[in-house]
């Protein structure tokens, strides 16, 4: 029977009884189906569809695992085949380089065998020049004592001759020199002794008188007198004091007194006047050449000379003709020779010395 609420449902959904008994009636074979498989259905096949399930996801999770690991080894593959290549490019190189530096090193042992060759002979060459140090320091000890004798003679340079000479005196500092650094220091005593001759301030001198000479004024120049200007007091004076005056100058002027008993020197034209200035200035070098070789009587003779013109053809009453002739009459009183005292003694006492001490050693 059919309980009236269903029936009151089922009218009130807008289905009739017989609708609804035929819906369960399509319904219930299906679900007989499932329940029937459901319980035909153990628990070992139950089971064994569980780990089919499960192997299969395993195999499956396997296959990713495995693509990943197959894509990381090509990637790795790739890596290491692009170090590989790199490797052969250094390694390449590396042989590139020891080649090279296999080369270099067969040059740098040739190299390195005639380095050996020459310092073999130099050290030879060594031991046969300095056998005794004896010897050697006598030979220069006696070069510069010739040095010494030579500044003394050829130019008169007794300070260049005192440093030679100090020079060879302290060479000699082994006891066995003594006696030949006494004889030297007793030379060196004398030319101590020497009169200084300022030679640098001489020749500053000559210098000073070399470059005055082209400003120096020629005698003929003073007798030829300037035209008096006119003053600005004789414009402010009348016409008869101007006349007066005028008068008066050439009056004067017709009266000059002179020294007839001196040689009057005729006029010198320009080209004249400037190969005076420049002869003079010869003398004037060649008394310094003089002097640079101590050689007494041509300067002196030079300085005479250069004076005798300065009087001559220029006005030595004027203050830049004066000066230059006072101080040619100053240089050429002052003595440029000394007497050189003889150091011969010290040379042939140290040649004495090594010839015996050579002797011996034969």
């Amino acid at each position: 029977m059919n309980d009236p609420q269903q029936t009151a449902s089922a009218g009130k959904s807008g289905t009739t009884p017989d609708t609804a008994i035929s819906a369960g009636v399509e319904h219930a074979p299906h679900r007989n189906r499932t329940g029937n498989l459901l319980a035909r259905v153990t628990l070992t096949q139950l089971t064994l569809a569980v780990l089919v399930v499960i192997f299969v996801w395993q195999w499956l999770d396997a296959h990713s695992q495995l693509n990943q690991t197959q894509q990381e080894v090509a990637k790795r593959l790739s890596e290491v085949e692009a170090a590989n290549k790199a490797n052969q490019m250094l390694v390449a190189q590396n042989q590139e380089l020891v080649r090279e530096l296999g080369g270099k090193l067969s040059l740098l042992e040739s190299k390195y065998a005639e380095t050996q060759n020459q310092r073999v002979a130099l050290e030879s060459l060594y031991r046969e020049m300095s056998s005794s140090r004896e010897q050697t320091a006598l030979a220069e000890v006696e070069q510069m004592l010739l040095i010494a004798g030579q500044q003394l003679q050829l130019s008169a340079n007794v300070k260049a001759a005192l440093i030679a000479m100090q020079q060879a005196e302290s060479r000699l500092q082994r006891p066995a020199f003594a006696a030949l650094k006494k004889r030297i220091g007793q030379d060196i005593e004398k030319l101590r002794a020497l009169p200084n001759v300022d030679v640098a301030a001489i020749n500053s001198r000559l210098d000073s008188v070399i470059g005055a000479v082209d400003s120096l004024p020629l005698t003929q120049d003073t007798h030829i007198q300037p035209l008096k200007p006119v003053a600005e007091n004789d414009q402010a004076m009348g016409m008869w004091e101007r006349f007066w005056n005028e008068v008066w100058h050439e009056v004067r002027s017709l009266v000059r007194i002179e020294n007839t008993e001196r040689q009057e020197m005729p006029l010198l034209s320009p080209t004249q006047t400037f190969f005076l200035r420049e002869n003079l200035k010869l003398r004037l070098f060649s008394a310094r050449m003089a002097l640079l070789t101590r050689d007494q009587v041509s300067f002196r003779r030079e300085m005479k000379t250069s004076q005798e013109w300065l009087k001559r053809y220029f006005d030595v009453k004027s203050g830049d003709s004066a000066q230059a002739l006072a101080t040619l009459q100053k240089l050429a009183a002052s003595s440029i020779v000394i007497d050189l005292p003889d150091i011969s003694g010290s040379l042939e006492a140290v040649r004495n010395y090594r010839v015996s001490h050579e002797g011996s050693g034969r």
